[in-house]
């Protein structure tokens, strides 16, 4: 143990001064380093005034760097000196070895740099798992702790500052953010977006040349009272923002005149599509009227069969004024008539708009909704989508190229 101790003693504390190591003992995975100071004298913190005069010692046992895979303890014995200046409110204090310990210290100084070098390039969980890999394992608020210990690192003051807002709770409070804009640092965080507490943070500051913000009024008035030498600039986030959307707006409005006018179709074949849909109030695919299309077939069939009218609605389970009533029918349009499709509606005077607007290519049964609201219509979201889902869907749009959307037209 003593061969060793000089090579420990020149390898643990060769930095620092004023350490005298007196025994080395390694019991299983803990090396235990006992140590003294040797100073003779040390300097009161209060009063910064030196003194000699011992009132007593006592044991700090601070964690040191790992060695070889074993923890590292030091007992380090420290004494408490008397102060000699009377007016200092200090009668007694305790000397801090220089690079070694501080005051409250549980972890020698270069085992705290080590970890906050581990908290600053990692953060909190993934830095206690590395700690655990190299011997020293502490929790990730121990870490973030010894982060926010730090001290600011000293900041020039920026030429160019920009001033934007933050939600601390998005809705109800609000700060503001400060921010080098040649180095894109964050400078300092105020506790609210007054004009007040912008003013006096930027009259801190004369040598502020251009205050780059967004168009709040209340910016506006803090920059000019506290930095009236300053050049005022909107930000460059804020011009792309409010420039595509008054283009989205734009493009939106003046979209059909994208849409090139298709050719017409043949007449005959346009009259021979037309001719069904004429004749019939209910469009095809709808479910009542495929139903009723049904029934009628079915009743015909048997009644060409030869099977009478009541065994017809025995069959069928329908009353015998259903089947009198089917059967009177030569096409399932007859029954159609009378049905509530032929009512008239409050959607009624808006379909023709609905159906222009689809052919120009507007299939949003919402926008279309909110168009035609604009013009009076009292009802509700409902019909209109039903309108557009039923009679709408069916019809052909307009051939050609698709135009381009509104929001890609922004992006170009």
């Amino acid at each position: 143990m003593n061969e060793v101790r000089p090579q420990l003693d020149e390898l643990l504390f060769s930095s620092v001064e004023g350490v005298s190591v007196e025994s080395v003992k390694v019991t299983g995975t803990i090396v235990r380093v006992e140590a003294r100071t040797t100073a003779m004298r040390a300097a009161c913190p209060g009063c910064g005034c030196w003194s000699g005069r011992i009132h007593g010692s006592y044991l700090r046992i601070p964690r040191d760097l790992p060695a070889a895979g074993k923890f590292v303890v030091v007992s380090l014995r420290v004494r408490r000196f008397v102060c000699a200046e009377d007016s200092c409110p200090r009668k007694t204090f305790a000397e801090q070895v220089a690079g070694l310990t501080r005051r409250f210290g549980r972890r020698t100084e270069r085992l705290r740099s080590a970890l906050v070098s581990v908290g600053l390039a990692l953060a909190g969980r993934a830095g206690a798992r590395m700690t655990d890999v190299f011997g020293s394992p502490v929790s990730r608020n121990t870490l973030l702790r010894l982060i926010t210990s730090l001290p600011d690192p000293p900041i020039a003051t920026p030429r160019v500052v920009g001033v934007d807002e933050y939600a601390q709770r998005k809705g109800r409070i609000y700060g503001t953010v400060l921010v080098d804009v040649e180095t894109r640092r964050p400078i300092d965080l105020l506790p609210d977006r007054e004009a007040d507490t912008l003013a006096a943070w930027l009259a801190e500051r004369p040598g502020i040349e251009i205050v780059c913000r967004d168009r709040a009024p209340f910016y506006a008035e803090g920059a000019t009272r506290g930095a009236p030498q300053a050049l005022q600039v909107a930000d460059r986030w804020h011009l792309w923002h409010n420039l595509g959307e008054a283009a989205e707006k734009c493009v939106y409005r003046h979209r059909g005149c994208l849409r090139p006018v298709p050719a017409p179709p043949d007449e005959p074949q346009e009259q021979e599509e037309a001719e069904p849909t004429a004749s019939s109030p209910w469009p095809t695919g709808h479910r009542f009227a495929e139903r009723t299309r049904a029934k009628h077939a079915t009743i015909h069939a048997l009644l060409t069969a030869g099977h009478s009218k009541r065994s017809a609605a025995r069959q069928l389970g329908m009353t015998l004024n259903t089947i009198l009533r089917f059967s009177r029918a030569t096409t399932p349009e007859e029954l159609f008539t009378g049905q509530w499709q032929s009512r008239a509606t409050k959607l009624d005077a808006y379909k023709p708009y609905l159906d222009q607007r689809w052919q120009e290519g507007c299939t949003n049964a919402w926008k279309l909704w909110e168009e035609i609201k604009e013009q009076g219509y009292p009802d509700g979201y409902g019909n209109v989508r039903n309108y557009v889902s039923r009679s709408l869907r069916g019809k052909p749009q307009p051939v050609g190229p698709r135009p381009p959307s509104a929001r890609a037209v922004t992006r170009w």
